[in-house]
C-alpha cells in the first residue's frame, strides 16, 4: 500500500510541486519564457510569409497578367457544343435538335442589337476588316474601354432572326465559332498565302484571321457538300483586338463566324475539322481545340 501511495504521489508531485511551485516540472517564469519564445518565433514566420505575399502582389497588375510568355495561342470553340463533339439529330423531329437551338439562342442573346445601343459603352468599328483598335494602356488610362459592336444580323441565316431553328429543321445546321479570349493577345493575319488551303488563297483579305472547314476523313470528302461562312467574310477581324480584360473591357464582344453546312449527306457519320489561320496561331496534338476543332455530324431524315 505504501508503494502505491509513493507512486501516486510521484505523478501528482510532477503535475504540481507545491514545494518548488512547479507545474509539469517548470516554474511560472520558465513557462513564460517558453511562451514568449514561441510567440516571437511564429510571429517572425508569419511576418516572413505575409511579406513575401505582399512583395509578390506588388508585381501583379489588376488589369493584365504580368507574365504571358508561356500562354498558348487561343482555342477555337463552337456553339452548340455537345459531349464528345457529336451533333446528331433528325431534321423531322424537333425534339432531337431542340437542345441545340436553345444553346445557340442563349449564347446569341448578348449580341442582340438592343443591348448594344449605349454610346458610352459601345462603338461602331466598321463592317469590313480593319487593323487593331488600340485603346491605350491601363497605366495611361485606367478607365473602361468601349467595345466594338457586333450585329447579330451579320450572321445571316445563322443569326436566328430569319430561321429560329438555325437550319436544323432543314438539315442545314449552323455552328457559331469564336476565338477564346486572351488578355492583350493580338492575332496576326497570315503572312504567307502559300500556307493556306487552296480555297482560302484567293479569298483571304488583310486584317482578317480566316477560318476554313473541311472533311477530316478522305472518304467523307464527297459527302460534306457546300459550306457557307457568315460574319466578316469568314474570319475574325483585327479591329476587335486586343481584349483588355474584365475590369477594363466588361462589355467586350468577341467577333463571331457562323458556319452553315448546307448539304450534308443524310444518315452518315461525317467528321469535319475547322481551323483558323494566323501568323501566331499554332496547333497542338495535346490540345485539339488550340486553333482548331473537329465535330461529328449525323443527320437523319
Amino acid at each position: 500500500m505504501s508503494g502505491n501511495k509513493d507512486s501516486d504521489g510521484g505523478w501528482k508531485n510532477f503535475l504540481w510541486n507545491s514545494d518548488k511551485k512547479e507545474f509539469l516540472g517548470r516554474t511560472g517564469g520558465s513557462w513564460l519564457k517558453i511562451f514568449l519564445f514561441y510567440v516571437i518565433f511564429y510571429g517572425c514566420l508569419a511576418g516572413i510569409f505575409i511579406g513575401t505575399i505582399q512583395a509578390m502582389l506588388l508585381t501583379l497588375s489588376n488589369y493584365k497578367p504580368t507574365y504571358q510568355d508561356r500562354v498558348a495561342p487561343p482555342g477555337l470553340s463552337h456553339t452548340p457544343h455537345s459531349d464528345k463533339s457529336e451533333i446528331a439529330f433528325s431534321k423531322s423531329d424537333e425534339a432531337t435538335y431542340k437542345k441545340y437551338i436553345e444553346t445557340l439562342e442563349t449564347f446569341l442573346q448578348q449580341y442582340n442589337d438592343s443591348l448594344q445601343t449605349e454610346q458610352q459603352k459601345y462603338e461602331d468599328c466598321g463592317d469590313v476588316p480593319q487593323t487593331y483598335k488600340d485603346r491605350s494602356t491601363p497605366e495611361k488610362d485606367p478607365g473602361q474601354r468601349n467595345a466594338c459592336r457586333f450585329n447579330r444580323s451579320w450572321l445571316g441565316p445563322c443569326s436566328g432572326q430569319q430561321d429560329s431553328t438555325y437550319g436544323f429543321s432543314s438539315g442545314k445546321p449552323c455552328l457559331i465559332v469564336k476565338l477564346n479570349r486572351i488578355v492583350n493577345f493580338r492575332p496576326r493575319a497570315p503572312s504567307d498565302n502559300q500556307s493556306l488551303p487552296g480555297a482560302l488563297q484567293v479569298k483571304t483579305k488583310p486584317n482578317l484571321i480566316p477560318i476554313y472547314c473541311k472533311n477530316k476523313r478522305e472518304e467523307d470528302e464527297s459527302k460534306i457538300g457546300d459550306i457557307k461562312y457568315f460574319g466578316f467574310d469568314g474570319g475574325f477581324p483585327l479591329q476587335y483586338y486586343p481584349y483588355y480584360g474584365k475590369l477594363l473591357h466588361p462589355q467586350y464582344l468577341q467577333p463571331l463566324v457562323a458556319i452553315q453546312f448546307t448539304n450534308l449527306t443524310l444518315d452518315h457519320e461525317l467528321r469535319i475539322e475547322c481551323k483558323v489561320y494566323g501568323a501566331n496561331i499554332d496547333y497542338s496534338e495535346k490540345d485539339r481545340y488550340q486553333g482548331r476543332f473537329d465535330v461529328k455530324f449525323t443527320v437523319s431524315s
